[in-house]
């Protein structure tokens, strides 16, 4: 599954690697221009650029039901 997502603050990246560190299944953050972190690594998605939105793979279902609240349509 994917869901393209933005966020604007670092307490919304703070509550996405919190997400992510509970949800047992692997998940990818992708940029516009082609960067790629694994959501569960700090470093990796500090070195993301969050002023476009971005891309998330993942297969859990219930994952991607809790970025809703980030969802856009970019």
């Amino acid at each position: 599954m994917i869901k393209m997502i933005k966020l604007d603050t670092a307490e919304q990246l703070r509550e996405f690697m919190n997400l992510a560190w509970e949800c047992p299944d692997d998940i990818g953050v992708h940029t516009v221009d082609d960067q790629i972190a694994d959501a569960k690594s700090v470093l990796g998605l500090m070195s993301l650029d969050y002023t476009k939105p971005v891309k998330v793979v993942t297969e859990s279902e219930r994952f991607m039901k809790s970025l809703d609240k980030w969802a856009t349509k970019e």
